[in-house]
């Protein structure tokens, strides 16, 4: 493999803004920012509008759509008569 082509793998802390849920984990992207993490070290961070502790498919707060009866409301309007 070549040399200095590949981007710094190092661990990073994303942190969910609309709930304050913080990761530390490992990635490429960069970021301006920095925050101290429970260890005492400093990474940097990166700050996401939604997480999976925010997602409403995780959390259990998604709206079921209403698909029932859609064919039949399509047909009254527009079938044979």
């Amino acid at each position: 493999m070549k040399k200095e082509i590949h981007p710094q793998f190092r661990p990073v802390v994303f942190k969910d803004v609309s709930c304050d849920y913080e990761m530390l984990t490992l990635s490429t992207v960069r970021s301006k920012e920095t925050i101290q993490w429970k260890d005492g070290n400093e990474y940097p961070l990166v700050k996401v509008d939604i997480s999976s502790q925010s997602h409403p498919f995780y959390t259990g707060q998604q709206r079921l759509i209403d698909t029932e009866g859609r064919a039949e409301k399509f047909r009254k309007k527009y079938g044979r008569k």
